[in-house]
């Protein structure tokens, strides 16, 4: 048994649970306060029942016949109203803890370091942050209160009994053990299979959500059918994980029927007895009072097994949550430099760093660039070129080393401050599903319509936009799929430009666009670059001619850097490099 399933019910994850109802004190209370009321007015109707047979039809007194009668019905409607009130602030109170930790946990996933997203899975993350939540939300909405007014139902009706008749209580007691023995060993069986449903659940997420993002390939390939078959295994295991909580199901609940339905037999043939034995007995009504409180003792408890399977669902998807709120995977943010704009000066000084422990990929990289020069990074795939942006920009930390914008330790920066300075466009460029707009701006409201369209027809990309339908307004959709690459990396460029950043980046951002979008991008690109100190990544040479300074990485090192006709002179890895692109170019 895995460590998740040792523990039949975790306390102190349950206490960490309610601390989070804390806010909501005066409704926590008061759901309690109408399951007590539930459970007055639900023993009420019984006694009554026994009073109408015994007093009123005995007597055939036909006023307190009538006055029982009402009575009942206050008793029913004041059950009704505290069911009422009872259901909805538990199930508010519910949505109102996982809006709080849903809220908790988007801030605590979108500050990982990108390490974190590299080695987990977006489906699980998106699981646990979407079906893992309603999970939690269930254990106040029909787990947890609901079990403690179904005992406190089981404790009144109980103590009724006994004051009625001790002897005919005992009877019914007798048969107790037997449905809550069951009842563990059912709660136990469940939890260990309800472990294994949000498993395969997460796996069936993942599963989906990559195949889905990844559609292009899988038809590209003709993988259709493989990954029909993947998909077949994959829900195969998911549908055996829920059949075996059916299955704990089906045996449990006829165990749980066949137990009550003895219990009302005794009732009937104990009681029964008891007033043929006695000729002046005529308590009839004991027998009614008690086939009704018997059910109020035994129905709960099939409801409790099935509300603990809920709270267990609940507690395992609460146990995920947290393993993640607990994780300690985040950029320590404890610099107090800040400032609104940097001047652009970088320094790397024998920085060595790796993705994977004892791997490094950067070995002792050193170089400077002057505050509004333009450099270039050239090499081949894999020397570590995008991984020195990763590091200006402290998404990963170094290994050793330092470096350094405006001789200030970028450790030293506030990270906010740091990256509000530094702005990239990447070769694969994001876009949400929304406006152009609202992709260039990112709702920051400081970015007006006009601050964007002026920005725009400054780096020549105004009229693109304008012929698209709805110009500024018009919807990219999912991925920005609605555009054509060349076309978003417009968009990026723009994106880029309207935070004015101190230093620009482009990580390959002419590698795959068509001949058109290039030179419009190299407007663009001469038009931000313009001033300030521009990091230019590119596998293409002819595009870093103009630059004051090229870089040339080969596996983790720079083995060259100069001018492009500094590095032109020399027979070395770029002329090399520059010779082999160029004879492509002339035979194409």
């Amino acid at each position: 048994m895995s460590k998740e399933t040792a523990k039949s019910f975790d306390i102190k994850l349950f206490k960490r649970l309610l601390q989070h109802t804390t806010p909501y004190k005066v409704t926590f209370y008061g759901v309690a306060l109408a399951a007590i009321f539930i459970s007055g007015f639900a023993v009420l109707t019984p006694i009554l029942v026994g009073d109408v047979v015994d007093v009123a039809i005995r007597a055939k007194d036909a006023n307190k016949l009538l006055f029982y009668t009402l009575a009942m019905l206050g008793a029913l409607l004041g059950e009704v109203i505290s069911q009422l009130a009872f259901n909805y602030y538990a199930n508010w109170l519910g949505e109102s803890v996982i809006k709080d930790i849903r809220i908790t946990l988007f801030q605590k996933m979108i500050g990982f370091k990108m390490k974190y997203f590299d080695t987990s899975s977006i489906g699980v993350l998106v699981t646990r942050a979407v079906a893992d939540m309603q999970r939690i939300g269930e254990i106040f909405s029909q787990g947890f209160f609901v079990i403690v007014s179904d005992l406190l139902k089981m404790l009144v009706a109980a103590i009724v009994m006994l004051v009625m008749s001790w002897k005919l209580a005992l009877l019914v007691f007798t048969l107790l053990p037997v449905i809550l023995y069951a009842t563990r060993v059912f709660q136990k069986a469940m939890k260990g299979a309800f472990i294994e449903v949000r498993a395969q659940v997460s796996n069936l997420n993942s599963f989906v959500q990559e195949r889905l993002t990844g559609i292009k390939i899988v038809q590209l390939f003709n993988r259709e059918e493989v990954e029909k078959e993947s998909f077949r295994r994959i829900n195969e295991k998911h549908q055996n994980a829920w059949l075996k909580t059916v299955w704990y199901n089906s045996i449990f609940f006829p165990i749980a029927e066949i137990v009550s339905a003895l219990t009302i037999g005794l009732i009937v043939w104990y009681g029964g007895l008891q007033n043929v034995a006695d000729i002046n007995s005529n308590e009839y009504g004991i027998i009614f009072s008690f086939i009704m409180l018997s059910g109020m003792l035994f129905r709960p408890l099939r409801q409790i097994a099935d509300k603990f399977n809920t709270l267990q669902m609940g507690m395992v998807a609460a146990n995920r949550v947290f393993k993640i709120l607990d994780t300690d995977s985040h950029i320590i943010d404890e610099g107090t430099f800040e400032k609104a704009a940097i001047k652009g000066n970088i320094e790397f000084s024998d920085v060595r760093f790796g993705y994977v422990e004892n791997e490094e990929v950067l070995h002792g990289v050193s170089f400077n660039v002057k505050a509004g020069e333009t450099i270039a990074i050239v090499g081949a795939t894999g020397a570590g070129k995008s991984t020195i942006i990763n590091l200006l920009n402290r998404f990963y930390e170094i290994n050793s080393g330092t470096i350094l914008v405006d001789r200030v330790d970028i450790k030293e920066y506030k990270l906010a401050s740091l990256r509000s300075n530094i702005a990239v466009v990447l070769q694969d460029v994001f876009l949400f599903a929304d406006t152009i707009v609202n992709n260039i701006s990112l709702k920051d409201a400081s970015i007006t319509l006009e601050t964007i369209e002026e920005a725009a027809k400054e780096i020549g990309v105004h009229e693109f936009i304008s012929s698209l339908p709805g110009g500024y307004q018009y919807n990219v959709k999912e991925r920005g799929a609605m555009l054509s690459s060349g076309q978003r990396q417009l968009i990026s460029f723009l994106r880029a430009y309207v935070n004015n950043p101190s230093v620009l980046v482009l990580d390959e951002a002419t590698s795959s666009v068509d001949t058109y979008s290039e030179q419009l991008i190299q407007k663009a690109t001469d038009k931000i670059t313009e001033g300030r100190t521009s990091i230019i990544i590119a596998h293409r040479l002819a595009t870093i001619r103009k630059a004051d300074k090229i870089l040339v990485m080969d596996a983790g090192k720079i083995v060259e850097q100069g001018s492009h006709k500094e590095l032109l002179k020399k027979d070395g890895y770029y002329r090399k490099l520059y010779e082999a692109q160029f004879l492509a170019e002339v035979v194409v």
